[in-house]
């Protein structure tokens, strides 16, 4: 079984009411992914992710009905800190885990597509190129982008990812990209809905790390 597919998203049945315990327990199996990566240079963001649930679930757990969804959250949040709303709490986790979760995101539809550079089509460089330039670079300062381009060396080839995604079975191509393209559709729709309700909300914000 894909490792995808044991940990599906569910389906959202209003974009805007994203359940937070719900959403915790889908999103705690995918500091995982990385580790398909293989090497330990993408352990920075792996860590930066767990961190941010870290902080969502202990404010979540702090008063889960009043945190029922991740909008209540960041609307509290916001009546909460005031001045200081949207750069605190679990509002500014939920800024950064979403931009981790729209790099898989972008990397596993890039996959799918069949994105891929023709001189080495096993090699997922690409892919992974794109999803951070379209998720993270901009947050990054030049030290981060230094870390992330010795990651994009390291990156496996498409076969060696493909394999631990399904939890290193030998799989056939085609059917491992079929796992992830159901894997996708409750994913996606969850990361552009969070997406929709910062930008909504007004509380994104563009400084680096």
């Amino acid at each position: 079984m894909s490792l995808l597919l044991e940990n599906q998203f569910l389906e959202l049945p209003n974009a805007n009411e994203i359940v937070t315990k719900s959403f915790l327990e889908s999103v705690s199996h995918l500091p995982s992914f990385f580790d398909c990566l293989g090497s330990k240079v993408f352990a920075p963001i792996k860590s930066d992710i767990n961190g941010n649930i870290t902080k969502i679930r202990a404010v979540y757990d702090s008063d889960p009905v009043k945190y029922e969804t991740l909008q209540k959250i960041l609307q509290a949040e916001k009546d909460m800190y005031g001045s200081e709303w949207p750069k605190a709490g679990a509002t500014l986790a939920l800024m950064w885990l979403k931009r981790g979760l729209r790099f898989i995101q972008i990397l596993l539809q890039s996959l799918v597509d069949g994105e891929r550079d023709e001189n080495n089509p096993n090699y997922i460089r690409v892919n992974i190129t794109k999803a951070y330039e379209q998720a993270l670079k901009k947050y990054h300062g030049w030290i981060v982008q230094k870390i992330f381009k010795a990651a994009l060396l390291a990156a496996p080839y498409k076969s060696d990812f493909l394999k631990s995604l399904s939890k290193g079975q030998a799989v056939v191509e085609e059917d491992c990209l079929a796992n992830i393209r159901q894997f996708l559709v409750n994913f996606s729709t969850t990361v552009d809905a969070i997406y929709d309700m910062y930008t909504a909300m007004n509380a994104e914000l563009d400084y680096t790390v």
